[in-house]
């Protein structure tokens, strides 16, 4: 289902969006959709990250990392010094 609506833009970001599709090679329409599609997957991604940490999934991780070896890390693996 396709839905038409009308925003109020400032006529820079406009400007802006159809540059990068022209760039990309596509529709002002494509770019713009595929835009909103990335924000939408990156806010419900976030979301879903902080959902899981309040549920506190991911505890028995701490079980499979007690079976790594003591092992000094490889060379350029180190930590920067505090």
């Amino acid at each position: 289902m396709r839905v038409k609506r009308v925003f109020d833009l400032p006529d820079s970001l406009v400007k802006r969006a159809e540059e990068l599709a022209r760039e990309d090679g596509v529709s002002l329409d494509v770019w713009v959709t595929s835009a909103l599609a990335q924000k939408i997957g990156a806010v419900e991604t976030a979301a879903e990250f902080f959902q899981r940490k309040s549920t506190g999934a991911g505890k028995g991780l701490v079980s499979y990392l007690d079976l790594i070896p003591e092992n000094p890390p490889m060379a350029g693996d180190e930590l920067p010094a505090a």
